[in-house]
Order: C-alpha cells, then sequence, then structure tokens
C-alpha cells in the first residue's frame, strides 16, 4: 500500500468528485430521484471485523437508493440470507437500511463507492477509488479475510493489498495468502451473488455457502 494515499479517508466523503462520469450520473439520479441517497455508499458493519466482503458497485435501485451496500436488490438477499446463516448478522434483513440488521465481525464495502451506469465501472473510475479501499483496510485492525465479490472486486483488493495480478489468478473458491496492515490475510473469491449469476446456474446457494465455510474456518484457524 503506498504511504501516498494515507491522506485518504475509508470512507469517500459525500461530495467526492473523482470520477466526473459517475458524477454526472448521480446528478442525473438526483434530477429522477430526489428522495435516494444518490452518493457514494459507505461501508457497512464493525471496525472490529475480521471478514471483509468487497463487492463491486452499488446497485442504482440497491444501495445507491437505500445509502447501504447490498441493500434493496437481489444481490442483497442472497448475500445477507448467507451472512446470517454463518452467524455474521444479528436481527432480519428487510432489504431496507432502517431493518435493524446488525453484522458481526463482518463489513461490507465496494471496490467502486459510487453507482456506475449500467453497473460497468471504468478502469480510471477503480483506480480512483481504490485510495478508499486501502485506507479502508487499514483501519480494520483485527481483519483475517477478504471475500472478494467478482473479479473486479479480487483485482481491486490485489493491487489494494500490493501483490501483482499475475500472481492471484481469479476463481470462484480460489484462495490467496496475502499481506495487510494488519498482518497476513485470506482473499477468497467468489462469483459475484448476481440475479443473472444465480439465475444462470453460474452460482448457486450450495456454492456460496461453501464459500463461506472456508470462510469460518479461516478465521477459527487463525484464531
Amino acid at each position: 500500500m503506498a504511504d501516498d494515499i494515507e491522506l485518504f479517508p475509508p470512507e469517500a466523503p459525500l461530495d467526492c468528485r473523482r470520477c466526473p462520469r459517475l458524477v454526472e450520473y448521480l446528478d442525473e439520479c438526483r434530477t429522477k430521484h430526489p428522495d435516494w441517497f444518490n452518493a457514494p455508499v459507505p461501508s457497512f458493519g464493525p471496525e472490529n471485523a475480521k471478514l471483509l466482503i468487497v463487492g463491486l458497485a452499488p446497485g442504482v435501485t440497491g444501495a445507491n437508493r437505500t445509502a447501504r451496500p447490498f441493500t434493496g436488490d437481489y444481490a442483497g438477499d442472497l448475500l445477507y440470507a448467507t451472512l446470517s446463516k454463518f452467524g455474521f448478522s444479528k436481527g432480519t434483513y428487510d432489504s431496507r437500511p432502517d431493518d435493524g440488521l446488525e453484522l458481526i465481525d463482518a463489513m461490507i464495502t465496494n471496490a467502486v463507492r459510487c453507482v456506475p451506469p449500467q453497473n460497468k465501472p471504468t478502469g480510471p473510475e477503480i483506480n480512483n477509488c481504490r485510495p478508499f479501499l486501502i485506507s479502508r483496510m487499514r483501519n480494520l485492525s483485527n481483519l483475517k479475510v477478504v471475500l472478494a465479490l467478482g473479479k473486479i472486486a479480487h483485482d481491486s483488493t490485489v493491487k489494494t493489498l500490493g501483490g501483482r495480478l499475475t500472481d492471484f489468478k481469479f476463481g470462484h473458491g480460489a484462495q490467496h495468502n496475502l499481506n495487510s496492515p494488519a498482518g497476513p490475510i485470506t482473499m477468497i473469491d467468489s462469483y459475484h451473488c448476481s440475479r443473472y449469476n444465480t439465475n444462470t446456474g453460474r452460482l448457486t446457494t450450495q456454492m456460496f455457502e461453501d464459500v463461506f465455510q472456508a470462510i469460518v474456518s479461516t478465521i477459527s484457524a487463525s484464531s
């Protein structure tokens, strides 16, 4: 992690303007839906998290609307149900930020904090947002495992932790040993829990739960 990143906070400011295309898109969303959040979505979870889940970016009618990662869209239904099953949350997920749900030992963030058009951030936008991911990880002193949801999250996490992409290939269920400011961590890959991936069978509930079983085992072994 580069030293010149230290001045960046763990969360992007609500008026962040680092990516002109995303700023323009958010302005359009504010005009159409003034009651939505329409700003960089902050991470969700406690600062003592042992697990950091890194997604791609907020969904336009999900987190961009509700202000909480993976809340209000299909991907959140599977993610939060799985977090509950494996003891990483308490309360009931109800697709809204005021449902009272709390995460335990886990935090959710995104490689890109602002919603991109067609859910497709560009390379420069991913790079522009990476300082916030770097700072986010620096502030998780108990971090043991990073779950990368999809290849973009995988690639950004590897770069955040100073690794070379050629040395760490994305693959569902793949595990990678990396170093963070908190010490050695394990990054575990999963296909993104999107509606497309689950509807096509690329990612099944069992496949996703198998990844979480590996996460639980890794955290237990590191304790």
